[in-house]
Formats: structure tokens, sequence, C-alpha cells
């Protein structure tokens, strides 16, 4: 057979787990295939017995897409790996694609504001959005992640992209720790240096030079002193640095500037004392050690604090399974994951984590779906039942079909959605943006004038009190804790909010969920259960033909009715033969028609009987006590005649009026909308306790009736399946698609209940609420700490106490802060909404 060569433009393949899952796939297919993919993962060349359209199918079969590249898509007179390097460089694709970078080096909100700016100058960069607590950025962008970097590399960090989440955060995980015994050990250098220098001070010592012998003494502390601050303090310096030769400022600017001004000036007076009046010999070795050994301290315990912040991610992607028992041509064989292609037959014993999505083919067995849905009690499987990645299996065994793989998995894009929404940003924190944009230059202008102030209008010693005064100020002013306000709140109520089944797709309805004014119900599945059954019926025409009429014509369509339908048919009439219908039709909002046998036969709401001028008179009385017990009503007619009228009851969930209740509490006005029938919806509408509702409601209605709300200037929250409310879920100011956990869902609302119960919707909106005041609180204490520590750095209480702040204590009020915001946040950890019963286990 001769060898073919094949180029391929490849789309979804994202990582190296996606590039080895695709060598696996066609070297099982060709085991002398020649393949390369390059480094930006969008083209494939290889050589093969395989034609094109087999090695396409492959790598559809693997869950990707491919198109085969035509020749002038090619640089002339380049090898292979020149043209995949122009090709993705000199031509990005016209799609943009979120790109997730790890970020290093990065100390504080100025250098998440100098990254932003060098990303966004970006040509080919539509959104770029940096989690400073996390040290993340999210870009969307049509340029490779190479190019990223290299701008970040630019402006001085730098950074890598994150490909694998679980081995990102494992090696996060080890890079934090070697950060955090670094810095004690730092911390150790400076205070180890600096504290017997002050107990010298407050127990009499002479911190000045008055003799050729205290010089010389003096002199070798200096040579110490210098020798810590370049071991302890040395990423200070190197940062604030490289921020000037990029003309930027961040906190390592001014850590730099204080400490580094105080030690020179030490050494002035150590080395031309003679040229200083004498009150102003004063020496600050001992400061500038002991604040560089605090602020590492600090910034350990900051480092240990913020690690928590994380739990959510870590605990699903502990979720993810390593490996699978693959059956292959009748043997069991142990795979990583990442080899499991789609169709695999796996089986899964007792106990086991399911390693991906699929659909069992035999066996019965109990899986325990908490961690993805909330549903505390375990799920009974069988034959056709499907099952998800992350979830445990109960004492039984099965087999399944592997049908989503890698990252189409539920698991996969619940961690890409939570980790996505951890990395936005709520519209609260654009004000902290703002200030955080300039706020280094500011204080170094402040710390100017400071030192101009009490140099030309201070008491003597001038020099001292300035160089006091104006390091202070450097010192004191650190933006870190304006920089964690937002982004670590956020990171912890979108983990909490995914403890509890609930996926919030972006910081802003976060935001929003606390913000509610009024909740639409959708009534249906909603308020309901869901799993409407047939309760009553009468004929009026041949039962033996109406029955298998009405399954035909419902198989025909998709809606829970239908499905409660088809039910009692196959239930009451299991023996009916099939009818073959023609020109079926779906009335939207009403019901479905068709012909049998040149008849029209219709079925629907009443609505539609009268829409068709069928006389529905004869059920009348039958039909108000019926909808009196919160039945639906459907009728069957054929050729104009009605022959049958079906009550349908969707029981009310156990839960919701408690759920309700909450709202109501809240202060959240609660309206149902439903397509029903005015005397089913009032029925439903008591026994949930909502005073307000509205029915016969077509899709348009509903998005009518939310606009009106909205004109009113409410904030409007949808509850819907995901699907059939998508216009109204994607209208609201927060949609909630409760109890689906679709791939459509979970694409279309703002944010997604993976548990049916309204409770879920409850529990969000209370952790909303919780996570915004603690945002609120994080970012009033940033504004009141510097708003308070600068003035009083600087000296304004001077006039009135003789009192000025030692830089030492500046040191210790910085680091404090940072801590402080660190610590209040991580309360969000310990917070349970009104029912912690909800909450996934662990």
């Amino acid at each position: 057979m001769s060898k073919h060569n094949h180029t391929l433009a490849l789309t979804g393949v994202r990582c190296q787990n996606c590039v080895n899952k695709l060598t696996a796939a066609l070297k099982a297919s060709d085991e002398n295939v020649e393949l390369e993919i390059n480094a930006e993962k969008t083209r494939l060349t290889l050589t093969t017995d395989l034609s094109i359209d087999e090695v396409i199918a492959i790598v559809e079969s693997c869950g990707y897409q491919a198109s085969p590249v035509v020749p002038s898509e090619q640089p002339a007179q380049q090898n292979s790996t020149d043209q995949e390097t122009d090709s993705s460089q000199s031509h990005p694709s016209n799609t943009s694609s979120s790109i997730k970078l790890a970020l290093l080096n990065v100390t504080c909100a100025g250098c998440v504001n100098t990254i932003e700016k060098a990303l966004t100058k970006l040509s080919g960069v539509d959104k770029v959005s940096i989690n400073f607590a996390a040290r993340t950025a999210s870009v969307d962008t049509q340029l490779p992640a190479s190019q990223l970097i290299q701008a970040i590399q630019a402006v001085g960090y730098d950074g890598h992209e994150i490909i694998d989440e679980e081995a990102e955060a494992s090696q996060k995980d080890s890079r934090e720790a070697a950060q955090y015994q670094q810095k004690l050990k730092h911390s150790v250098m400076g205070l180890g240096v600096g504290v017997p220098l002050m107990l010298y001070g407050l127990l009499g010592g002479a911190m000045s030079v008055d003799s050729s012998l205290q010089q010389g003494i003096w002199l070798l502390v200096g040579i110490i002193t210098f020798i810590i601050l370049w071991l302890s303090g040395q990423h200070f310096y190197r940062g604030a640095w490289k921020a000037f030769i990029h003309r930027s400022a961040n906190m390592d600017s001014l850590i730099a500037l204080g400490t580094g001004t105080a030690w020179l000036y030490s050494m002035v007076v150590v080395l031309a004392s003679s040229h200083l009046p004498a009150e102003a010999r004063h020496l600050y070795f001992e400061a500038t050690a002991m604040i560089l050994g605090l602020i590492n301290l600090g910034q350990a315990f900051e480092l240990k604090a913020r690690g928590r912040t994380s739990d959510a991610i870590k605990r699903l992607l502990n979720l993810k399974v390593k490996t699978a028992t693959v059956i292959r041509d009748g043997k069991e064989q142990i795979l990583p994951v990442e080899q499991v292609m789609l169709g695999d037959q796996i089986r899964v014993k007792a106990g086991e984590k399911i390693p991906v999505d699929g659909e069992i083919m035999s066996g019965h067995t109990s899986v325990d779906e908490a961690m993805l849905s909330g549903e505390p009690i375990p799920v009974e499987k069988q034959a056709g039942s499907r099952v998800s990645a992350g979830s445990i299996n109960g004492q039984g065994s099965f087999i399944f079909e592997a049908q989503k793989v890698g990252n189409d998995t539920l698991l996969s894009q619940i961690i890409a959605m939570v980790s996505r929404a951890q990395n936005s940003k709520p519209p609260i924190s654009h004000l902290a943006d703002r200030v955080s944009a300039i706020f280094v230059p500011s204080v170094m202008i402040i710390a100017i004038l400071t030192a101009l102030a009490w140099y030309n209008l201070g008491p003597q010693p001038a020099l001292v009190y300035m160089l006091i005064a104006a390091t202070s100020v450097l010192i004191i002013a650190c933006p870190c804790a304006l920089g964690l306000a937002t982004p670590i709140s956020t990171m912890i109520g979108v983990g909490k909010a995914a403890e509890f089944g609930g996926l919030i797709r972006n910081g802003e309805a976060l935001q929003k969920a606390s913000e509610l004014d009024v909740i639409l119900l959708d009534k249906t599945g909603t308020i309901t259960q869901g799993k409407p059954q047939v309760s009553q019926f009468q004929a009026l025409g041949d039962e033996a033909l109406i029955l298998p009429l009405v399954k035909s014509l419902e198989q025909g369509a998709n809606h829970p009715l239908a499905n409660a339908l088809i039910a009692y048919v196959q239930d009451t009439a299991s023996n009916s033969s099939p009818v073959e219908l023609s020109g079926f039709e779906s009335h939207t909002g009403l019901g479905v028609s068709a012909f049998y046998q040149q008849q029209k036969l219709l079925l629907g709401n009443d609505k539609m009987m009268r829409q068709f001028d069928i006389d529905i008179s004869a059920v009348e009385t039958q039909a108000q006590s019926w909808q009196a017990q919160a039945n639906t009503l459907v009728y069957f007619a054929m050729d104009q005649k009605l022959q049958a009228i079906f009550a349908i009851n969707d029981p009310i969930r156990d839960d919701s009026l408690e759920a309700i209740s909450r709202f109501k509490r809240r202060g959240i006005r609660v309206v149902m909308l439903t397509g029903d029938n005015p005397q089913t919806a009032a029925a439903v509408a008591k026994s949930a306790n909502i005073e307000e509702y509205y029915a016969e409601l077509m899709p348009a209605d509903k998005l009518n009736w939310l606009s009106h709300f909205q004109q009113q200037q409410l904030k409007v929250a949808m509850v819907g399946d995901g699907i059939n409310d998508a216009p109204a879920l994607a209208q609201a100011d927060v949609g909630f698609a409760i109890g689906s956990g679709t791939d459509v869902a979970i694409e279309s609302a703002d944010i997604t209940l993976m548990r049916s119960s309204l409770h879920g919707v409850s529990d969000i909106i209370d952790i909303s609420h919780a996570t915004i005041k603690n945002i609120r609180q994080n970012l009033w204490g940033a504004f009141v700490y510097n708003a308070l520590g600068i003035p009083i750095a600087a000296g304004v209480l001077f006039p009135i106490t003789g009192w000025l702040l030692s830089p030492i204590i500046a040191g210790v009020a910085m680091s404090l802060s940072s801590i402080t915001v660190v610590s209040n946040a991580n309360r969000l950890r310990l917070y349970q909404p009104a029912n912690p019963s909800t909450r996934v286990k662990e």
C-alpha cells in the first residue's frame, strides 16, 4: 500500500493530553504512521497508509475537528517546521480562543495594571482578565500563547500557558510551598539582624556616630546589613529595577525606595558624619532590616492564607480519574484516561470513580453524583442510563460506552467554568482597578511632597524627620490589600457556589444575584417536579383508536407532557399497533397536529381547540373540576370533533414552598409564568404560596413580562430549564438554568444549577449576598487603611501629639493590611446558606 502525505488543520486540540490521545488513535490504525503536531496544536502533518478521509474520521472520533490544508495555504520554500511557525504567527485564526496563563513575579495591583495594559495593546487581543489573588490571566485572543508571554516579558514579568489544570495546580502548590519556605527564611534573616539592633537602641545604646571607634563598628554593621538586605530583599530590588527600566512602578518600587533610602542615609551618616548636624546623625540600619523581615513574614502568612482560596478547584480536580479499565478486542486493559476514545467500552467496579461520560450498556448500580449535582441520595442506574466523569459508583459493577472524553466531559466543563468565573471581575471591582492603576505613582508623589514639607517646614533635625516621614509613607502604602480585596473573595464565592451545585458564569452574575428585586419562575420542572403523569382520562369516542393515534402524534413531539401521554398509552394499551400519520406539525405553545386517513388530528390545550373551532363544552364541567386539582388538560380532536380529554398532574416539589419562602424573606418579589391554563396555574400558585402569576403564555409572552419588569428599573432573574426558556434566560439580569446540567444549559444561563431544586437558586443568592458583602468589607478596609495610614505616616498628627510613625511600624501595618483582607475573605469558606442540607458532599 502506498504512503500518503497529509496536512490537516486541527480544531479543539488544546493540551498535551489531547495530542497524546490523537497520536494513540492514529497509531492504533496505522502503527507505522509518521506524524507531527505543531507547537500551537493547530496543524497535523503525517505520512501514512490511511486516506485523508480515514484520518479525519479518526480525529473526529477523538472529539476534535480536522480539515485538509490546500497547498496555497502553505508558504513556499520553507520546511514543515517553518511553515507551522509562520502559519501560527503570521496568520492567526479569525476565531478568538481563551488562553489561560500563570503569571510569575507579580507582587501587587500595580503589576496587574502593567501586564493588563501590555496585553490589551496587542492587536488580536479581545479581552484580558487578570486575577491577582490566583496570579493568573485569561485572554480571549487570536494570537498564540507565545506572543502573549513575550508581551508580558517585555514589561518585566514572566508567565507560561496553563495547558493542564491538574498539573498546573500541583506545580503551583509546589511552587508556593517553596516560596513560603523562602519567605520565612528571608524573614528570619531580616529580623535576625534588625531585632538585636532595635533592642540595642531600646536598651540605651547609641544609634549615632560620635567617634572613630563607633564609625568603624557602624561601618561593619552597615556592610552586614547590606548583605542581609540583598539576601532577604533582593527580589524587591530586582522587581523595582525591572519596573524602573520598563517605566512603571509597583509595590517593589515603594519598598526598595523606602528601605534603600534609609540604608543610604545611614551610610552617609557613618561615612560623612562631620558634614551633618549632630542631631541628624541618627542611624536606621535596624529599620531597613526589620522592615524587610516583617514584610517577608507578612507575605509568607498571606501566601499560606491565599493558598486556601483555590480549594474549590482542587476539590473538582481531585474528582478526575487517572486511569480507566478499557475493553478492547475482548480484553480488559488499564489505560491512562487521556487515551480513552469515543466508543470505548469501559468497566467500572464497585467503589470506583467514573472516568468519562457515557451510557451504561450492561449492569445495575447506584451512583453518588453529589459532587456534580448536589443531590445527596445516590441515583439508581441501569442499561441506558447516563453516567458522568467524577461521580462515584456504588456496590454494583457495570460496563458503559464512552460518549464524551477529555475536555468535553461534564466535569471538565464544570472545572473550566468555575475557573473562568474565578478569574472574572464583578462590576464592584472597577473602582479599585482605577485606583490601583494610579496608586503607586501617587504614593511616590505624596512621599516627595511629604519630604519637602518636613524639610522646609518641620522642626530640627529636619533631615531626620523628613527621612522618617517619607520612608513611612512609602512603606505603609502597599497596594496589595486593594488588589486582593475583590479577586480573593470572588474566587472563594464562586467556589462556594460550586460546592452547592451552582455554576456561576462570571463575576457580573455573582454580583447581580445579590441585587435582585423580582424572580420569575417557570412552572413545569421548576416549581413542579417536571415528571408529569396522566391522572385522569375521559374518552368521547373509540378508545381503541384514540390511544394509538395520541401515541403516534406525541412521538413526533419533544415535551414533558408528550412523554406523560406516551407512557400512559404504553401502560394502558401496550399492544396497540403504531399508526402512520402524515403532515405532522408542531404549534408552539398550543400542541401538535397531523393527518390520519385524510382526517385532521389535533392534540393540545384549550387555546388550540378554540383556534381550530373545536367545541369542548361537553367536558367543560369535568375540565373545571380537574383544573381545580392542579391538573393540566390536553384535548384530542379528530375531524373537527372532540374525542378525548386527558388530565396530567405534575406534583409540586417537596421543597418548593420553603425555597419560595426564602425568596420572600430576602425581599424578592416572586412571579410565576406558565403556558398552562389559568385554573391550573391558580391551583399551583396557591400550593406554592405565590400571589402573582400569569398563565397561557407563549415563550414570547414570558420575554415581554420580563421586559415589563425591567422597564420599571427592577433587577429581574429568570428561572427555567435552560432550553425552552432560553430567550427569557438571555434577557434576564440573571438567568438561572435549573436542574438540567446539560451543555446547552451551561452555555445559555448566567448561573446553572446542577440540582433540580429551587433551594439551589436561594443558596446561590445567599452566597452572592455574602460574597459581595465580603468584597465591600475588603474594599472599605483597604480604602480606609490607605486613607488613614498615609496621612498618619506623613505626620499629620505630629503637630497635635508630637508623635511620628516609625518606618518599622509602617512595615507591620502594611503586612497586616494584606493579611487582614485575605483572612476576612477566607471567612467565606465557612459560610453556610440558610438551607445547609443542599451542600455538595466533598
